[in-house]
């Protein structure tokens, strides 16, 4: 079944959990102080209105019946002492505009009238838009005329508000910061303690603190490594057991086929029992290569360990040579080392005749050991598949041609006891590259 495709939402959205959380959270107070800003200049845009309204009412009335008993000299005198904010008052004609344009030049016409009443009869133009400023045109008793220019605009914003606007969003963002890392640290620890997961459980319990459902998942995910270690210890122990007591009867039984007299049968019956024999050894070692990792690791000249485990080949009379050394010293655990690589040895030699080991340093730091050969090679479908128990790529039940299937299989156990990552991948113009990789550090 193919796997359904992500939604357009999913492939917009960021991939980590945490940065999909920041931008929740970035975009929603963003968002929440837009609204605010916006509803704080509405209320700021009508309380200046109404005010502006009820002032220039009370305002208009008593200037303009002021200006109206003073003598003609006396007025330019008094003009500045009325002078608000939004609007001035002019002894004059004022200028010549359009007619008025906006809804709010009407009412402020239309508020000024009423308020001086049928005595001073008004009329409105408007002068400009950007900024709107209207003129509203008055005949005093005299017959002189004043002109009371207005330019309506919302109070305005005290300098320390944008500052404290931007403080709260930083305040905001920092506590979603760390609320975000807060719940996404302990999942983070939880996805490498299950990269990490150790079937000999070998592996630190994960400390089980912080909120309630954290520990909850932390302590379930501690007794489901302690269950998968009991049980493949018991697993483990089951096959050690029925390999090791299978090989006294086997003995017995070589024994008593030995002092037989010789005949076609007796010879097939030894072969089959050192085929039994072999398979046992093979069960007891594949068994006691889960538990590669109670051995203590140290630090390792891994240039010498190497050369040692060439030479002891080599001192067989097996085509084995090492062709590039790291040069890095490693931390690990030498003898289950020694046996992985052996096994990868052994196979290269069993198949291809030969093996090339070497070692180098990879871009992260970590240490790769690999062993080539050219052999026949296995199929790409197949090598997962091979580094699974008693899977042989030879349907034949020969030990010289298919083996028992557990050399690799050991291999990749003890590779996973210590720490390390086993691959296998074709050779290019004929053979099979098994390498190991070493953790940094």
């Amino acid at each position: 079944m193919s796997n359904p495709r992500p939604s357009m939402l999913s492939r917009l959205l960021p991939r980590t959990m945490a940065s999909r959380l920041y931008l929740i959270l970035f975009t929603g107070l963003l968002v929440a102080h837009g609204l605010s800003f916006g509803m704080l200049f509405l209320e700021r845009y009508e309380s200046a209105t109404s005010m502006m309204m009820g002032n220039l009412e009370k305002d208009v009335s008593t200037s303009i019946a002021m200006l109206d008993r003073l003598p003609a000299a006396e007025r330019p005198a008094w003009v500045p002492k009325f002078e608000r904010r939004t609007y001035r008052y002019i002894l004059g004609p004022g200028q010549s505009g359009d007619e008025l344009k906006t809804e709010r030049a009407r009412d402020l016409t239309h508020l000024i009238g009423g308020a001086l009443g049928p005595r001073y009869p008004v009329r409105g133009n408007t002068t400009s838009l950007k900024p709107e400023q209207v003129q509203v045109h008055v005949q005093l008793s005299d017959g002189a005329p004043v002109t009371i220019e207005l330019t309506p605009s919302v109070m305005p914003i005290a300098q320390w508000l944008p500052y404290v606007l931007a403080a709260q969003l930083i305040l905001l963002l920092a506590c979603a910061w760390l609320a975000v890392r807060q719940i996404t640290r302990p999942l983070a620890q939880l996805a490498d303690a299950a990269d990490s997961l150790s079937p000999t459980g070998g592996s630190p319990h994960l400390p089980e603190g912080g909120p309630v459902e954290v520990a909850k998942a932390v302590s379930a995910f501690n007794s489901m490594q302690d269950r998968i270690a009991l049980h493949l210890k018991e697993r483990l122990q089951i096959l050690a057991a029925i390999s090791h007591d299978l090989q006294t009867p086997i003995t017995r039984m070589k024994l008593r086929v030995e002092t037989m007299d010789e005949s076609p049968a007796s010879g097939k019956l030894l072969a089959d029992l050192d085929e039994m024999q072999h398979l046992v050894r093979d069960g007891v070692a594949y068994a006691r290569s889960a538990h590669g990792g109670i051995e203590p690791a140290i630090k390792v000249d891994l240039d010498a360990f190497l050369d040692s485990l060439v030479w002891d080949y080599q001192d067989t009379g097996k085509p084995v040579s090492l062709i590039t050394h790291a040069s890095v010293p490693v931390i690990t655990r030498p003898r289950a080392l020694r046996r992985v690589v052996g096994n990868l040895i052994d196979n290269a030699v069993k198949y291809a005749g030969a093996a090339e080991v070497a070692a180098s340093v990879e871009a992260d730091g970590a240490v790769a050991i690999t062993v080539m050969d050219r052999g026949p090679g296995i199929a790409e479908a197949e090598l997962a598949s091979v580094l699974e128990p008693f899977y042989r790529v030879e349907a034949s039940r020969n030990r010289d041609t298919g083996g028992a299937g557990l050399g690799l299989a050991i291999a990749q156990q003890l590779a996973i006891a210590i720490g390390a990552r086993l691959q296998l991948r074709g050779r290019e113009g004929g053979g099979l590259v098994a390498t190991i990789t070493l953790p940094h550090g």
